[in-house]
């Protein structure tokens, strides 16, 4: 069949099949939420894999307000289910509402927000207006909406009192379609508003759902599965469907047999190996092998290998994670070194002091697409084996870690520290050096892990700033206060360096000096250089740090 070029950004199903753009068939989702028998489904993926126009097919399928749905569903997968599923075609009203605007910077700009997107959401159903079976007080209210003259307390009941309205007028259940429904729950902990965002939300949703005998099924998208008990709490027969489950797990996405026709159809077989390389690696339940279809569309419309996936509201959270984490810096070392991890993951987010709870960070990077699972290691405790799914998800980590480094440190270009090390710049160097870290431990919690920390980061800039030269390898064995470093440029031609990071053990005694003879006298005995010239490296400068509180002397071992 001829299709009329690509949607980039349509995600509204009747566009999309009335334009005749290139549509994936995901219309068995259709089934399997008619199959499934739970009262409220939350189904959690990463932003732009394909939730929006998934949730507009439901609506223009269910929608008994809709014409000519039959034709838009033509020669799609649903319609060979049989009656069981194609008699339920055109057979409810339905409410359609999406937060993902609902993003601002305060809390009264929240509301706002929500205030027009409950507008767009009753606009569709201006005939009520007109309806014998509405009372005049009742269309009172839906004006008040219509022209945002809504309070807080209007606003709190808006959907469910839009469902009464509609199982009255049309005297069938009504099916309730909720959009990107924590976009408002994350933006607000960013902003800094969230207590109040929370409050309102808890109502809101508990209004809709508590108690709610005119709503079939809703059905609700986001990337985050937030506690239940945060706002759902009056929402009855309530089940979530994360990236850890198998049920929905090939209705969003491009899976690897759909990605083949896709190929095929846009004669690309040549970049198949890159185009997987960039893209492909997510798994879902037990489905391996799906697809970003977002960067996908992007690519064959540009034909250009590159990051397309920008998060922007994900990446402010997942920010937080990275504050003064020693544990997490450690472990996004070996990330960005395409390892293998193993973390605790609770996809259950609790948004309130995420950046403090490690069960939290990972689960929210899963669901948001930072991750994959690789393995199961032990389901009863949550221990699971991931690693980063793809080179376009290696990139925005590394977009994280520099974002990071800018904003930490004032003035200080991380990429130029760098040049003057691997140029032996060493004066230059040992001077932005200082000034580096008594920036970067200005803005971290002084401790015991102070020094340790700042290790960390400063390995994850290596990796970043470096990562076109040198493979950098960091070795820090158990233990406070030895920590070794290793770069060896691609070229062996190159300069290469091995530098010991040593901190005081003995606070009060112990001079900056005589932990630079410790660091000195240990770099030689680990033997590293002689590693190195094995391998053919013979430029091989040695280094040591010492750290004092926040002291630091750098000095060149002979």
């Amino acid at each position: 069949m001829e299709f009329n070029g690509i949607g980039i950004g349509i995600s509204d199903f009747k566009a999309l099949r009335t334009r005749n753009n290139y549509f994936i068939d995901k219309t068995m989702y259709i089934k399997d939420i008619i199959d499934n028998q739970s009262g409220v489904v939350l189904v959690t993926r990463p932003r732009r894999f394909g939730k929006t126009l998934n949730m507009s097919m439901l609506r223009y399928f269910f929608d008994c307000n809709v014409k000519n749905s039959k034709e838009l569903f033509e020669g799609l997968k649903i319609m060979g289910q049989g009656e069981k599923y194609t008699s339920k075609q055109g057979a409810y009203p339905c409410i359609y509402l999406t937060l993902k605007d609902v993003n601002d910077s305060n809390y009264e700009n929240m509301l706002l927000d929500l205030k027009t997107a409950i507008l767009e959401m009753y606009r569709e159903h201006r005939y009520l207006l007109d309806s014998d079976k509405i009372y005049d007080d009742e269309k009172a209210r839906i004006m008040d909406i219509l022209y945002t003259r809504e309070d807080e307390v209007a606003l709190k009941t808006s959907v469910k009192e839009l469902s009464g309205y509609l199982y009255r007028h049309f005297g069938k259940p009504v099916m309730l379609f909720i959009d990107e429904y924590d976009v408002p729950i994350q933006v607000a902990y960013v902003k800094g508003y969230y207590e109040k965002a929370i409050e309102f939300l808890k109502t809101f949703y508990g209004t809709t759902f508590k108690d709610n005998q005119y709503l079939e099924k809703t059905v609700l998208t986001g990337v985050s599965r937030v506690a239940k008990e945060s706002i759902f709490s009056g929402a009855n027969n309530f089940k979530v469907f994360t990236v850890l489950d198998n049920e929905f797990a090939d209705d969003f996405g491009i899976t690897s047999e759909e990605m083949d026709k896709v190929i095929k159809d846009f004669n690309v077989k040549d970049e198949k190996d890159e185009i997987k390389k960039w893209y492909d690696g997510y798994r879902i339940g037990n489905v391996e092998g799906i697809y970003n279809p977002w960067s996908i569309l992007n690519y064959l419309t540009d034909k250009e290998l590159k990051p397309y996936w920008v998060n922007t509201s994900s990446n402010d959270l997942i920010k937080l994670t990275l504050k003064n984490s020693v544990t997490i810096k450690e472990k996004m070392e070996k990330l960005l070194k395409d390892e293998e991890i193993e973390v605790p993951i609770n996809l259950e987010t609790i948004i309130v002091g995420i950046e403090e709870n490690e069960d939290n960070i990972w689960g929210l990077m899963l669901g948001t697409g930072y991750l994959k699972v690789v393995e199961v290691v032990n389901l009863a405790e949550g221990i699971y084996k991931v690693k980063i799914p793809n080179y376009e998800i290696k990139t925005l980590f590394q977009d994280i870690v520099r974002d990071w480094f800018r904003n930490k440190v004032q003035g200080n270009d991380l990429r130029s520290i760098l040049k003057d090390l691997v140029e032996l710049n060493l004066d230059e160097f040992q001077m932005k050096f200082r000034v580096l870290v008594r920036e970067m431990f200005s803005y971290m919690d002084v401790g015991e892990n102070t020094a340790e920390n700042f290790y960390h980061a400063f390995v994850l800039g290596m990796l970043v700033g470096l990562r076109d030269t040198y493979y950098v390898n960091s070795n820090r064995e158990s233990g406070f206060g030895r920590y070794d470093i290793m770069l060896e440029p691609h070229d062996k031609n190159g300069n290469s360096f091995i530098i010991e990071f040593k901190v005081a053990n003995n606070f009060e005694d112990e001079t900056i000096d005589e932990v630079i003879e410790s660091a000195k006298k240990q770099i030689e005995e680990k033997g590293y250089e002689s590693n190195l010239r094995e391998r053919g490296f013979n430029n091989i400068t040695k280094m040591v740090f010492a750290f004092k509180g926040k002291e630091c002397k750098m000095e060149i071992v002979k």
